[in-house]
């Protein structure tokens, strides 16, 4: 961490004069190419909605954690989401219901158990709150470092199997014929969505977690013409949207996460309209 702070020091801009500033700006540098990456497979496997229940599972495993006196209950919510991810998983391939049925079961389900676990004994909610707003100023170098290693992990992960998986999204049949395991490939990437999710939550807040999965990739679908320009865009909206709320949060003493979470809904406004003149 001293080398980037060192980096920062060198810039000179007002916000980074303070230590949690630099912490913020590189988790979000982190975090904005993994929202980036699994944003476009998420809108491409029509998953949007999954990543909001995975988002629930994460506030649920929290819970736990905190009940029996975890002490790092983010540990409790990376086990409870990776077992609902590989749960639905499960269930997705053995049953003959509608993948949005199944994700509306488990998101219910998900949020009604962090509710009662959390009030279990006429306990507080309030605790929690800062899972649902969220507080990027707040991380730790410790979480940067997961967040480092989660990247680099997906990173390599993308990299050999981003064509499968875009195929298994669009066409699974398909992708079977081609002798590709769709099974695997989906539960694979669930669970990454399961760990971005988890680690992304105290952070980023559960309300808003899931537009930043879903609105890189769904701007940037409005004006890529091929997969190369798909990803690019998404990855260049989230970076550019997490420098420009982090401003924004300094500026106005704002939330980060909201602030992030409005800008990629401008830049998909823009994009919608381009495309709709290129029409």
């Amino acid at each position: 961490m001293s080398l980037w702070y060192a980096i920062c020091n060198a810039i000179p801009l007002e916000m980074l004069q303070w230590d949690f500033m630099k912490n913020a700006l590189l988790a979000l540098l982190l975090m904005a190419p993994l929202f980036g990456i699994l944003s476009t497979m998420i809108v491409t496997g029509h998953m949007s909605f999954f990543s909001d229940a995975l988002g629930h599972s994460a506030f649920t495993g929290i819970a736990l954690g905190s009940i029996f006196g975890i002490a790092a209950p983010t540990w409790a919510a990376v086990a409870f989401s990776v077992f609902f991810a590989l749960l639905f998983s499960y269930i997705r391939r053995d049953s003959n219901q509608a993948a949005d049925t199944l994700i509306g079961v488990f998101s219910s389900a998900a949020v009604a158990l962090g509710i009662l676990v959390a009030t279990l004994g006429g306990g507080s909610f309030t605790k929690y709150n800062k899972y649902l707003v969220g507080d990027v100023l707040s991380i730790t170098p410790g979480e940067i470092g997961m967040l480092a290693l989660v990247l680099l992990a997906v990173l390599v992960f993308w990299c050999l199997y981003a064509n499968r998986l875009t195929l298994t999204a669009v066409h699974p049949q398909l992708a079977s014929s081609r002798g590709i395991p769709v099974a695997l490939s989906q539960t694979v990437f669930t669970v990454a969505i399961a760990v971005v999710v988890t680690l992304s939550i105290s952070s980023m807040g559960l309300l808003i977690l899931n537009s930043l999965l879903v609105l890189p990739g769904a701007a940037s679908r409005n004006i890529s013409r091929n997969q190369k320009q798909y990803h690019l865009y998404s990855v260049l909206f989230a970076l550019a949207s997490g420098l420009t709320g982090l401003s924004i949060s300094y500026s106005f003493g704002c939330s980060a996460g909201a602030a992030i979470s409005l800008v990629l809904t401008l830049f998909f406004a823009v994009t919608y309209v381009f495309r709709g003149r290129n029409a």
